[in-house]
């Protein structure tokens, strides 16, 4: 178990805490405020220790001046400060020579939310390559830190893992709910253990199908996942067919193959028309033909899978099974999802777009666990470890804080 934040010596100090701020923005409105209220938890605990807590978060990419302008963090500064009920000032940089000032000023129970610490990846990338010079600046703000960004933790960027190197370090509470949820429901789930995969394309997740192929008992597949599956049996798989390459073909039918009972694919399907998009269109997968789109699975395939999630003891979702975001399209991950919601199974639920979903639908308390952490969630389980972490001691052992 590595350090937490209730194991250190927190009282009336400085803290540096790393939270995953990375929220949908669209014309300075917060579209989803999920992981700013998942960090609630640890800066309330930290204000009743008296801290003085500045906060580092990264949002989107910036890769030019006018990614700065849309990818600022104080939208999120404004809704913190409603959500606590408290002030939380904000620096319009992440860097400058007055934030020493404006630090050593702050009373006990202040917030001070740093400008997005990405600003710093342009024009060179010195937050995403760790710059020594960068994680040393942020470490002398403060005297402790704490990492509560789980949805980061995979990447060793200077706000996440550098800092760790020069101040006693641990984990916050979402951290430490996260890796005990992903560790408990999916590296040792309850058997039959069911996971439910969609996405895409395949070759973006084949280490986690084989990663999930090793410990689950059924893997029920859709979106473009299936139709790379289906691709490799010879099948017409819509829209996916242009991703797959001889290689990967040979990979999925040796998968299939080697897990024949684990592996399921859909029946049926509903398509629209690579010429007309209006056109919605249920049909067999043996009848899919070269004009046809595959945005979601048909009535059969819910029913064939239907069969496994009522004998499940714990699923795990990733992904949907159907383009939800349009009506036309959204009956497969609608129906999949109320079948899991009513299941007497443990249910975690893991990436973006079906946590998305699973709030869209309203299935949000029926479920076990909404991972927040999207590619850091598929990081730990298919390596059981995130990189920034090991910058994190276990209990019991101490920090290795090198001279600033």
């Amino acid at each position: 178990m590595k350090v937490r934040v209730q194991d250190m010596n927190v009282e009336k100090k400085t803290v540096l805490l790393r939270c995953d701020f990375n929220v949908p923005i669209q014309n300075g409105k917060i579209l989803d405020e999920t992981k700013i209220v998942e960090s609630l938890e640890t800066i309330n605990y930290l204000q009743e220790h008296d801290c003085k807590i500045v906060i580092l978060s990264h949002l989107g990419k910036v890769k030019s001046e006018e990614d700065k302008l849309k990818n600022t963090l104080e939208p999120v500064a404004l809704r913190l400060s409603q959500l606590l009920g408290n002030p939380v000032s904000f620096s319009k940089q992440c860097r400058n020579i007055g934030l020493w000032d404006k630090v050593k000023q702050m009373k006990e129970k202040d917030i001070l939310l740093l400008e997005n610490t990405r600003f710093e990846d342009y024009p060179q990338k010195l937050e995403s390559s760790c710059d020594t010079q960068l994680s040393m600046y942020w470490a002398e703000l403060g005297d402790v830190f704490v990492n509560d960004a789980f949805g980061s933790s995979h990447r060793v960027h200077a706000s996440v893992a550098g800092i760790a190197k020069y101040l006693p370090s641990g984990i916050g509470f979402l951290v430490q709910k996260e890796l005990d949820a992903l560790t408990k429901y999916v590296l040792n789930p309850t058997h039959p253990f069911t996971v439910i995969m969609g996405g895409s394309k395949v070759d973006d997740k084949i280490q986690l199908i084989e990663a999930m192929l090793a410990k689950c008992d059924y893997l029920l597949l859709g979106g473009g996942i299936a139709n790379g599956f289906l691709n490799a049996l010879g099948l017409n798989p819509g829209f996916a067919s242009d991703s797959m390459n001889p290689a990967l073909l040979t990979k999925l039918r040796e998968m299939m193959f080697k897990n024949k009972e684990k592996i399921m694919l859909p029946l049926d399907a509903i398509v629209s028309r690579s010429y007309d998009p209006s056109v919605t269109e249920h049909k067999l997968i043996n009848n899919i033909d070269a004009n046809d789109l595959i945005y979601d699975i048909g009535n059969k395939t819910i029913e064939k899978y239907s069969s496994v999630i009522k004998k499940s003891k714990t699923i795990f979702v990733n992904g949907t099974v159907g383009v939800y975001e349009d009506a036309r399209f959204a009956n497969g991950t609608k129906e999949i999802l109320s079948l899991i919601a009513k299941s007497d199974a443990d249910t975690v639920i893991g990436g973006g777009d079906s946590v998305s979903s699973v709030v869209k639908f309203g299935f949000g308390k029926s479920m076990t666990y909404l991972s927040s952490g999207g590619g850091a969630s598929l990081e730990f389980i298919v390596n059981e470890k995130l990189d920034a972490l090991d910058y994190i001691p276990e209990s019991g052992e101490e920090n290795e804080i090198l001279d600033i």
